[in-house]
């Protein structure tokens, strides 16, 4: 089994329209670090798990960006639902973490 790891560092901003009170209703931002983990048990034809720089290319997307405007994200595009979409664009992914701070972070693991 092989196993590729991808750590970037992207700013966006959100707001969640909880049914709470909370100051998260609010516009705000996050420098949040997405980690990704892609693995095959085998390489593909370029003797990869996957490339960098796709992983990148599909992090980069939401680099600098309000989240609340990308459809994909919505109604309430927390760090669960961008790590769960980042997860399904990128090919062997296994799973991938945002953390919004350094105590706060959300995982996606996709199911065997």
């Amino acid at each position: 089994m092989y196993r590729v790891t991808k750590t970037m560092e992207i700013s966006c901003a959100h707001a969640l329209a909880l049914p709470y009170p909370s100051k998260c209703k609010e516009m705000h931002g996050h420098n949040y670090i997405i980690t990704v983990v892609c693995e095959a048990a085998e390489l593909n034809s370029q003797g990869m798990v996957v490339d960098f720089a796709h992983i990148s290319d599909v992090v980069k997307v939401y680099d600098h960006t309000n989240l609340n405007a990308a459809p994909e994200l919505l109604p309430l595009p927390t760090a669960e639902v961008l790590a769960e979409e980042i997860a399904s664009r990128i090919p062997h992914c296994v799973s991938v973490c945002v953390r919004e701070t350094s105590g706060s972070e959300a995982c996606y693991v996709k199911s065997q």
